[in-house]
């Protein structure tokens, strides 16, 4: 057996129907596509959402909303994360490489610290965006936070 020898399994090749050659092939006149109408015309496709015109799903449904394309989305860093990072890996200092090295963040994520948990020690915190709490946490223990 060899190359020029293949050929497929008996019966596993069919013919498609050949539709639209006239009657004498059994499928001609309407080509299994019955009596008139747009399903039987050429070109005939609905549109998506298409109600059989019925007023659609999406126009009867009142709008609302929007979205602000000026917004900034920061990835939210608790202060007790960073004190469990600071006393893992003992280090003074915390900034966008330090988070993105551990996985805490991905690559283009802007970071805001928030103040839930507790500082014990000195901290030089580097991020995009402070709250109110985790500043006064930070600087409580002469801290010093840096915005990018």
């Amino acid at each position: 057996m060899d190359l020029r020898n293949l050929q497929p399994a008996i019966g596993s090749n069919k013919k498609g129907k050949r539709l639209g050659r006239g009657q004498g092939s059994g499928k001609g006149g309407t080509s299994t596509k019955g009596h008139k109408g747009a399903k039987a015309r050429s070109g005939n496709s609905k549109k998506v959402g298409f109600e059989g015109g019925q007023m659609p799903l999406q126009r009867r449904v009142p709008k609302f909303g929007f979205k602000n394309i000026n917004r900034v989305e920061y990835k939210a860093i608790n202060i007790a994360d960073i004190e469990a990072l600071a006393i893992k890996q003992s280090l003074t200092s915390i900034d966008i490489e330090v988070l993105r090295s551990v996985g805490l963040i991905s690559r283009n994520d802007k970071v805001k610290i928030l103040g839930n948990g507790k500082l014990t020690q000195k901290l030089e915190v580097k991020a995009h965006a402070f709250s109110e709490s985790a500043k006064q946490a930070i600087e409580a223990l002469n801290g010093t936070v840096v915005k990018l």
